[in-house]
């Protein structure tokens, strides 16, 4: 019988699968780790649940944390890419190759996303319900905070300025320096807190992760106008 998060992977994914082949595991034995996309967004969809969606931490025998050992996580993808290689499985029936092409699949998808700081979170936040319809409310006293620097992006839409854009640069940055440092013991002792702690610790990660995509918005903003000028 398949394992556990073989049987929830098909799941939560029924749709046939397009393979990555190519690149990935065109004449090479042990693939190089699938590469980032640049400003890939990984939001899970509203409607995912914990059930439903994939748990890449059971697949790669690892604790649920925001702060995974990398060099442990990079060695579990390649002896999984090793192990569900296809040229090993080529004599295998039909429905066992079509399985070990589902755990390739879910290999490459696993690392991506824990290999990347910001889609790890969002992967975990969203596994927790946490992204869901409704719950992406930002704190009203954080509006509050970066309503200047909305008034200041409108004023530069009309009015270029590269004095008024570096300083709201500026000001954004600091602003998510801040929550970079406000959280990071939040995530480094995720992983050693008790179970009944953690919706506490995540309804915090939750927060910073919506207060940063907002400032993104803002620095994103910047750059199409230093773009123009």
């Amino acid at each position: 019988m398949p394992p556990a998060y073989l049987l929830t992977w098909r799941k939560a994914y029924s749709a046939p699968i397009a393979f990555i082949a190519g690149a990935v595991f065109a004449n090479r034995l042990i693939p190089t780790p699938p590469a980032r996309v640049k400003g890939e967004s990984y939001l899970l969809s509203p409607t995912a649940s914990q059930r439903m969606t994939p748990d890449y931490f059971e697949f790669y025998e690892l604790p649920e944390t925001f702060r995974p050992d990398e060099a442990a996580l990079k060695r579990r993808y390649y002896a999984l890419s090793r192990e569900y290689h296809p040229d090993f499985h080529a004599t295998e029936s039909p429905e066992r190759q079509q399985e070990i092409l589902q755990l390739a699949t879910l290999n490459t998808n696993a690392y991506r996303t824990l290999s990347n700081p910001d889609q790890r979170m969002a992967y975990i936040l969203g596994r927790h319900g946490l992204l869901e319809e409704g719950k992406q409310e930002l704190p009203a006293d954080f509006l509050m905070e970066v309503m200047e620097l909305n008034e200041q992006l409108m004023e530069l839409e009309f009015e270029p300025d590269p004095a008024t854009a570096e300083r709201v640069a500026t000001e954004a940055n600091a602003l998510s320096d801040t929550l970079d440092a406000g959280i990071e013991p939040v995530l480094a002792g995720y992983e050693g807190l008790p179970h009944d702690a953690r919706p506490q610790a995540l309804e915090q990660v939750r927060t910073y992760y919506l207060k940063k995509r907002y400032l993104l918005r803002i620095q994103e903003s910047l750059a199409k106008f230093a773009a123009r000028s």
